[in-house]
């Protein structure tokens, strides 16, 4: 009976050593098996506790600014302002992070003579029998047109975060003080990156590049992907700054400044009677509102219509707007406070303070609006815009690059 009991007692252990080595294994199996589902779920987690941050932040965002407003008259009363704008400008080129677009991959390889093999330096691209290297004191801005008409407001992870329907490129060179703008046709077809609803990533496709916005949540997180794809597209093309505005703040930007003289391009009078092809008109409210986010679906290659009325409106409202500013520099406050609710942005206070005054003393002209060559067609459901890639090179090269020149001794001036 003893032996018995052992043997019972014996057997009882050896069950207990299986089953915890086994339920070890299987806990060890299952842990190697969903390896990549935790460290999705942690980055989940952080991204989470990122977007809490952001939201308390974003609580008291009217205190902040109204804060920062008067610490910044503070500075500017006791003759702080060099410090504010040198505090700006080192953020606004921090952005780019040593960053340059990369040609090289697809450009033909020219040979170089001896001359120009020993002065070579990294970045330097050869085109066309000339040395170009690229700008690095240039800052660019995306601005975004979101088909959106309420205030901004932060959305489920998903597909909900509102298409850019327009899409503009600001270009500020301090080397020859000028302004240039970059017109984007949101058709434009390129590398779009698909995140799920939980705001992972899933594969990249072909799409219009309006829609990469409509990823993430709406705000910050679905500007990062638009810059993210219009950076792509420029072969990696450093953006400083962005600001991604709702369509419904077309009329306060509009009238803040007085209104915008145009001449109408198309017949617009399904939206509003006085938007008569070929008639002189000053843009007000709501017609202001139709004439830069009107097109007609129905007619094949109506957003490079509207892109052309936007790109003539932006040029008028750019001069009227310094004009406006010059005469009365509160009108700069007023059009910030103003569209702020409708507006998300990733240039700070200090930034504006550097760039306000260069905005006002930068030369823009008839020449300054850059369009992006190409062809647009019907796809199987909408239409598709393929840009010229060797145009689209040189403009490249032509807007964010200089050419080389080399003195008489071989040297670089």
């Amino acid at each position: 009976m003893g032996t018995e009991k052992v043997l019972h007692s014996r057997e009882m252990e050896i069950d207990r050593k299986v089953k915890k080595r086994r339920k070890k294994r299987k806990k060890s199996n299952q842990y190697t098996r969903n390896r990549e589902h935790i460290k999705q779920v942690k980055k989940r987690k952080d991204r989470e506790n990122r977007k809490k941050i952001i939201k308390r932040i974003s609580k008291k965002k009217g205190l902040l600014i109204a804060v920062c407003c008067v610490f910044a008259f503070v500075l500017l009363m006791a003759g702080g302002v060099g410090i504010v704008r040198d505090i700006g400008k080192n953020h606004l080129l921090g952005h780019a992070d040593m960053k340059q677009p990369d040609l090289h991959t697809v450009m033909n390889v020219e040979i170089l003579t001896e001359e120009e093999e020993n002065e070579w330096q990294e970045g330097w691209i050869k085109y066309n029998g000339k040395i170009y290297q690229y700008n690095e004191e240039i800052m660019t801005f995306l601005v975004m047109g979101i088909d959106k008409y309420s205030d901004v407001e932060k959305v489920a992870e998903g597909t909900e975060g509102g298409q850019a329907d327009a899409l503009f490129l600001a270009v500020l060179n301090p080397k020859d003080k000028s302004i240039k703008i970059m017109g984007i046709n949101r058709n434009t077809i390129t590398d779009i990156d698909m995140y799920d609803a939980n705001g992972d990533y899933v594969r990249t496709i072909k799409a219009q590049i309006a829609v990469q916005h409509g990823f993430g949540n709406g705000v910050e997180e679905s500007c990062e992907y638009q810059v993210q794809a219009v950076e792509k597209l420029l072969y990696g093309l450093p953006i400083h700054g962005y600001a991604a505005v709702n369509m419904s703040a077309i009329e306060t930007i509009n009238d803040a400044v007085g209104g915008v003289e145009v001449t109408v391009l198309e017949d617009l009078t399904k939206r509003d009677k006085s938007l008569v092809e070929g008639a002189q008109i000053h843009l007000m409210g709501e017609t202001a509102f139709w004439y830069v986010k009107y097109r007609d679906t129905d007619i094949f290659a109506s957003a490079d219509m509207r892109l052309e009325r936007q790109k003539q409106y932006l040029k008028a409202f750019i001069n009227r707007a310094k004009q406006a500013a010059k005469e009365d520099i509160s009108v700069v406050l007023d059009l910030y406070q103003g569209v702020m609710p409708q507006m998300v942005t990733n240039v700070s206070l200090d930034e504006v303070a550097y760039l306000a005054p260069l905005m006002l003393e930068y030369q823009f002209s008839e020449e300054s609006f850059y369009s992006m060559e190409g062809k647009t067609v019907k796809g199987n459901k909408f239409e598709e815009f393929y840009p010229d890639e060797e145009a689209l090179r040189e403009m490249v090269l032509e807007i964010f690059y200089e050419e080389v020149e080399f003195s008489e001794n071989g040297n670089e001036k």
